[in-house]
């Protein structure tokens, strides 16, 4: 996903094929949802590095990355918090928490040329330590649980657009987060294919809002919203009547 400093899209946008529906199908396939799309860039992001140095794009810009370093510092959260960043790409995310005083990190993508951007770009900046995972989130193959925070900025919004049953490919990544996420632990997502209301529902089974974070908002024809929507969710303890 390609964003400027404003946090506006370039490369992943809303599609839906009825304008203002929330239905849970409405997304219209697209080549942004399918792992070779994926691949493919990262292969050519990975091929930039190595040749001129350069990180390749930040999604959603810079500041979506600082909103969410504001919010983990406002609420204290420990600088040995687990965190989990869901498909870390470049993994320049990875860094600004590294330079933030955090250190129990992780970063999982199912692009292998992803995680091997990411794994240049921390040595390129001296960063050792850090756990880095070829890993498909839908389809977990290792252990991962017990994070305190897990990250989201942009993966969601990629599954959602899969051309091969992405309303089952949600559901599974719901699971997936409850799985790798503690109980009250939080869940950060950053998105700009989803409403507030609908990221709720899809949400609504184990987590509950806690916060919306300030993003750009925009203006067109009398009407006003954001450009993205960014939200703090908290997994909910187990309820003893629903074990029972």
């Amino acid at each position: 996903m390609n964003a400027d400093s404003d946090g506006q899209i370039g490369a992943v946008v809303p599609v839906r094929s009825r304008e203002g529906s929330p239905a849970a199908d409405d997304f219209v396939p697209s080549a942004l949802g399918t792992r070779e799309h994926w691949d493919a860039v990262y292969e050519r992001e990975l091929r930039a590095f190595q040749e001129y140095g350069d990180t390749g794009e930040v999604w959603f810009g810079e500041e979506s990355m600082n909103r969410l370093i504001r919010w983990l510092q406002k609420h204290k959260i420990p600088l040995d918090a687990s965190v989990l960043d869901i498909g870390t790409g470049n993994g320049v995310f990875l860094v600004e928490l590294v330079k933030h005083g955090f250190f129990n990190i992780t970063g999982i993508d199912y692009s292998p040329s992803a995680i091997k951007l990411s794994a240049s770009i921390l040595e390129k900046e001296g960063l050792a330590n850090i756990n880095l995972k070829v890993e498909d989130f839908l389809n977990l193959s290792t252990k991962l649980s017990g994070f305190h925070v897990c990250i989201d900025k942009g993966t969601f919004d990629a599954i959602s657009l899969n051309p091969d049953n992405a309303v089952e490919k949600r559901k599974q990544y719901v699971m997936s987060l409850s799985r790798v996420l503690e109980v009250k632990g939080f869940f950060l997502i950053t998105s700009c294919n989803w409403t507030k209301s609908e990221l709720l529902d899809v949400f609504r089974e184990g987590f509950e809002l806690l916060e919306e974070l300030p993003t750009p908002k925009f203006s067109f024809g009398g009407r006003s919203g954001n450009t993205v929507a960014a939200l703090v969710f908290q997994k909910r303890e187990v309820s003893l009547d629903k074990v029972s």
